[in-house]
This record gives structure tokens, C-alpha cells and sequence, in this order.
């Protein structure tokens, strides 16, 4: 088996980070690395994932849902091919920490007779679109809290 693992702070609460993160249907407007996501986030249940690592052609996964918890983890399994060739098991937590603030870890264990062959050609594209989407990901969270605090501060003049 072997793992990416990338992990940011996020000045937001992880109720807002997550809220962003589930909202598959806006994925488009901000996800740099998985480009569309559709279908309902519950264990069991199959999701559409296009994906593309810059530099890199799309690719398309039906991974299955796992596990769900409301504003810590989303976790999801998905194959290439068949189960047991290339098999990676995604995953987004969220860690409230004691300063209000959110650390986001994503990551992805990859498993299955072909991720010798395959894993060191993909790793770094996979880590850099990793990093691009947290990156985009905490952007959106901190510029929501930006503007509302204007907002708020408006309101007070």
C-alpha cells in the first residue's frame, strides 16, 4: 500500500469548509484537480469523479461512498479497472482546532497489483492537484468569512 497525504490550515470553521466540500455541484467553479463530482454523499452509494492532475488527461471514476461524517470525513473507493489492479481510497478530514481555525487533510491509500507500475509515473501530478484544490479550497472558505465580516462591519457604521 501507499499514501499521498497533503495537508492546510484553513481560517474558517470546518462547519463552513465542509459546507464548500459537499457542495459537489459548484466543484466547477473553484476545484482545480476534481473538476466534477456528482451523486449523493452516503455510504454505499456510487459517485461520478472527473479528475484532472495539471498536465494530465481527465480521467473518470465511479468511486463508492464509504464513510460520511457531517463536518469531519468524506471518504470514497474507487478502482481502475477492476477491484484489486489499481484501487484508491480517497479521502477529506476536517480537524476543528483551538483557534476557530480548520485544518484540512486530503489524502488517498492506493492499493493493488498495478500501483508499482502506474503510482511513480502519477504521484506528483497527484500530489500537485492535491495541493492545488486545498489551496482553492481554503481561498473560497477565507474569502466568504472576508466578506462577511465587510458586511458585518458595514452594518455597524
Amino acid at each position: 500500500m501507499y499514501q499521498i497525504k497533503t495537508e492546510i490550515e484553513i481560517a474558517a470553521s470546518p462547519e463552513r469548509v465542509w459546507s464548500i466540500l459537499i457542495d459537489f455541484a459548484r466543484y466547477p467553479q473553484w476545484n482545480l484537480f476534481i473538476r466534477s463530482l456528482s451523486g449523493v454523499a452516503k455510504p454505499g452509494e456510487k459517485l461520478r469523479a472527473t479528475i484532472q492532475p495539471k498536465g494530465r488527461r481527465t480521467m473518470t471514476f465511479r468511486p463508492r461512498v464509504l464513510k460520511i461524517e457531517e463536518q469531519q470525513e468524506l471518504r470514497w473507493l474507487g478502482h481502475l479497472g477492476f477491484p484489486g489492479l489499481f484501487d484508491g481510497e480517497h479521502y477529506f478530514q476536517l480537524t476543528a482546532l483551538s483557534n476557530g481555525n480548520t485544518r484540512f487533510t486530503q489524502g488517498e491509500q492506493f492499493s493493488g497489483v498495478l500501483v508499482g507500475l502506474f503510482l511513480p509515473r502519477m504521484e506528483a501530478a497527484t500530489k500537485a492537484g492535491f495541493e492545488a484544490m486545498n489551496r482553492a479550497l481554503k481561498d473560497r472558505a477565507e474569502a466568504a468569512i472576508d466578506r462577511n465580516n465587510r458586511d458585518l462591519s458595514e452594518d455597524q457604521r
